[in-house]
């Protein structure tokens, strides 16, 4: 990395450090809002898709070296920047993981983003971590509902659909073009995800261009099930190489889990019940479910019950089905706001006594047990007054509705849960790194 000079700061501005972000504009117009509030911001950018969204070379600075050089030179960097705060995505990828160490034994701030437990219509964000990191791990519903002090208002509905997926797929699309054909710049760079840059774009030129034949397969195969007339349970699927997953669950593939939630299913739920496998929006394809399904159905002689929906709007599954099973999928919250019975496989902000089962699968698709619905409402208007911010990240009017609030969030001296809990940390933040 080209050497740095020290940069002077006057005495109180904050100065952010932008590490990578969502793909798309956000963080190149979140960093030139902060310049306006006063505040002096730079982004370190990793490869050409973090330089191609960040609109201002002078503040932009690359880091052209191996991950293991990230972490030796990273302190050196944070002081010649005279750092106060750190601004990142995701907080379990290698160059995020060793920075949020760092940046927390020096003292600084740190401000997370990721996809809103509450998605789609809020982005999550937080000070200490995210997920299976988040400061809502270590706190119980009783301390929720102290927290609080009074009872939580009526919850409004929950969300019917993504407002924001082409532009989330067209973004994305953009970044790996720009890492897979302009990437010379940066030799070091190592991808955080299994695949490679060019199978990675590969994937996302395919998932546009397949967008309108998998609606109509979507739409055939919904109706499938909603005319069917049969009791089901759904199973909301993730994207198996999503940190969620990888992070904070204590499988190794999508298909250990398909399996052994069908080996459940065809020894213990009634034989006129039926199992539907709901596919994340952005699933792409990699992980091969449908054909799992397939050699399940055969082997475990379910396959007339078995159903695999490729995405699409969940309220309309969700609304007939008897039961939710998930690793630790946020859409599971659509389900707990439904009253309905909930099984989680991984960890989860939510994986709380009085809101998820506490019974084996074998139980569960005998007899599953529903949510205290007072309990949840208490736990999600505290989501709401905390970690929850209205928007999103990658159409223009999700950002808009993000910047009236996030400013004076990244701004004031505490966090969201300072409020309920003071000043301190509710935990030593700890991140593991994915390594998968």
């Amino acid at each position: 990395m080209t050497k740095l000079r020290h940069f002077l700061r006057p005495e109180h501005q904050r100065v952010f450090v932008f590490l990578q972000g969502p793909h798309g504009p956000f963080f190149g117009e979140l960093g030139r809002r902060l310049e306006e509030t006063g505040a002096r911001v730079v982004r370190i950018g990793f490869n050409a898709g973090d330089a191609r969204f960040w609109p201002n070379p002078e503040t932009y600075i690359p880091f052209k070296e191996t991950p293991d050089e990230w972490s030796r030179q990273l302190p050196g960097i944070l002081e010649a920047l005279n750092a106060t705060d750190l601004v990142l995505y995701g907080d379990v990828r290698p160059i995020h993981a060793s920075a949020l160490r760092r940046a927390h034994q020096m003292g600084l701030r740190t401000h997370l983003f990721e996809e809103g437990y509450l998605r789609p219509s809020w982005i999550t964000y937080e000070r200490s971590g995210t997920n299976g990191h988040s400061e809502l791990m270590r706190l119980s519903l009783p301390d929720i509902q102290a927290a609080l002090g009074n009872p939580a208002q009526d919850m409004s509905a929950a969300p019917a659909k993504w407002g924001e997926m082409r532009q989330h797929i067209w973004h994305g699309a953009r970044y790996q073009f720009h890492v897979m054909l302009r990437n010379q710049r940066y030799p070091g760079f190592t991808p955080h995800r299994a695949l490679n840059v060019r199978q990675e774009f590969a994937l996302y030129a395919k998932k546009l261009a397949s967008m309108p034949v998998n609606a109509m397969r979507r739409t055939i195969a919904t109706r499938r099930v909603k005319a069917g007339g049969f009791p089901y349970h759904l199973f909301l699927l993730q994207l198996e190489h999503d940190t969620s997953f990888t992070a904070h669950c204590d499988y190794e593939s999508f298909a250990d889990v398909v399996e052994e939630t069908v080996s459940a299913f065809a020894q213990y739920a009634p034989r006129h019940h039926h199992l539907v496998f709901k596919a994340h929006p952005l699933e792409d394809g990699r992980a091969g479910i449908p054909r799992k399904l397939a050699q399940l159905g055969a082997h475990f002689g379910v396959a007339d019950r078995l159903h695999y929906v490729a995405g699409g709007k969940l309220a309309p599954l969700l609304d007939p089905a008897r039961s939710v099973v998930t690793v630790n999928s946020t859409a599971a919250q659509q389900a707990l706001w439904r009253g309905l019975p909930v099984k989680a496989l991984g960890r989860a902000i939510y994986n709380k006594p009085q809101l998820t089962s506490p019974q084996s699968l074998d139980e569960f698709f005998q007899r599953p047990l529903a949510p205290d619905p007072g309990a949840y409402r208490d736990f999600r208007h505290f989501l709401l007054q905390t970690s929850q911010v209205r928007g999103g990240f990658y159409a223009a009017h999700g950002r808009c509705q993000l910047f009236r609030e996030l400013l004076d969030l990244m701004l004031a001296e505490t966090c969201p849960y300072s409020k309920f809990y003071g000043e301190k940390p509710l935990k030593e933040p700890r991140f593991n790194v994915v390594g998968r």
